[in-house]
C-alpha cells in the first residue's frame, strides 16, 4: 500500500553529476524522515544522506560539499544532486523513508534500488 519509487540513476563520468529523485506513494499520512543509502558490491549499505520534514539534513563524510539532499512536502518526494562524481560513488542507491500509515502506524520503508556508476 505504500511504495517507493526512484529514478535518475545511471552511467556517469568522473567529475560529472546526476539527480536521484524518490517518490513515496500511497496511504500515507505523514512522510517524516526521507534519506539516501548506498551499497557497493560486496560492501555494506551505508548512509548518504538524511533530510527531516523541517529540512534538517545530515550528511555522510564522503559526500559533504559533493551531495544535497532535498525533499518537497506536498510530493512526498526527495532528491538527490550529486555533483563532482567519484569512482568510488558507485553503487546501488536506496531511498529510505519513515512515515506514518493510514492506520497511524509509524514504519520504515526503502526503494527497490538505482545504480549509479561513475567511470570513465
Amino acid at each position: 500500500q505504500v511504495q517507493l519509487v526512484e529514478s535518475g540513476g545511471g552511467l556517469v563520468q568522473p567529475g560529472g553529476s546526476l539527480r536521484l529523485t524518490c517518490a513515496a506513494s500511497g496511504r500515507i499520512v505523514r512522510v517524516d524522515t526521507m534519506g539516501w543509502y548506498r551499497q557497493a558490491p560486496g560492501k555494506e549499505r551505508e548512509l548518504v544522506a538524511t533530510i527531516t520534514s523541517g529540512e534538517r539534513r545530515n550528511y555522510s563524510d564522503s559526500v559533504k560539499g559533493r551531495f544535497t539532499i532535498s525533499r518537497d512536502n506536498a510530493k512526498n518526494t526527495v532528491y538527490l544532486q550529486m555533483n563532482n562524481l567519484k569512482p568510488e560513488d558507485t553503487a546501488v542507491y536506496y531511498c529510505n523513508a519513515n512515515l506514518v500509515k493510514f492506520d497511524y502506524r509509524r514504519s520504515d520503508y526503502w526503494g527497490q534500488g538505482t545504480q549509479v556508476t561513475v567511470s570513465s
